[in-house]
């Protein structure tokens, strides 16, 4: 793993963040590397990049760019007035709008995240879908990622974590980044 995480540097302008990224996208990922477009949590479908999104969002709630993105929110509702008077419900429409901002401008540094990933040779980037061959990039298509080179590694045969424990992290806001195979290798080698 230290080969990819020293091509990772070289090739990445966040590399933590890539390599976090990449750590996510192993624990989705099916046995054979790959993390398709769809993943199942409590027993409801939701998209890959959208849970991507909401487990890197702790990364985004950090001290003062949090506090000016609530501002500007709620500058924003004043403006547009969709501003409820009731004080908790103004809370609550501005972090809905805050979790919205934070949603898309994560969604576009996944993006990028991924194309340095397939650009290191760590992962690799296919779409599937109706209308492949779509001139538009949206074109109903959807992102499928497959490990690959030394990220396999990172892909554990057995289930990573099991909704319950995917939907606690995420209530708590958790990135979900230790594997359950990093936690039972670092049990075996503590048992010799």
């Amino acid at each position: 793993m230290a080969a990819a995480l020293e091509r990772l540097a070289r090739v990445s302008s966040r590399p933590r963040y890539a390599f976090v990224l990449l750590n996510l996208i192993a624990h989705v990922a099916r046995s054979d590397g790959c993390a398709v477009p769809w993943i199942k949590r409590d027993n409801e479908l939701i998209s890959r990049c959208d849970w991507l999104c909401d487990a890197l969002t702790p990364t985004a709630y950090r001290g003062p760019r949090n506090v000016d993105l609530a501002a500007r929110v709620h500058r924003d509702l004043i403006r547009g007035g969709a501003l409820p008077r009731d004080a908790k419900d103004a809370q609550r429409a501005v972090a809905e709008k805050m979790r919205a901002r934070i949603r898309t401008a994560g969604k576009s540094n996944l993006s990028r995240a991924a194309s340095e990933l397939v650009h290191a040779g760590l992962l690799r980037r296919h779409y599937k879908g109706y209308r492949i061959d779509h001139q538009n990039r949206g074109g109903q298509r959807y992102a499928v990622y497959t490990l690959f080179g030394n990220a396999k590694h990172l892909v554990c045969p057995a289930p990573r974590f099991d909704s319950a424990q995917a939907a606690l992290a995420m209530g708590r806001r958790q990135p979900l980044i230790e594997s359950s195979c990093q936690r039972l290798a670092v049990r075996s080698h503590a048992g010799m």
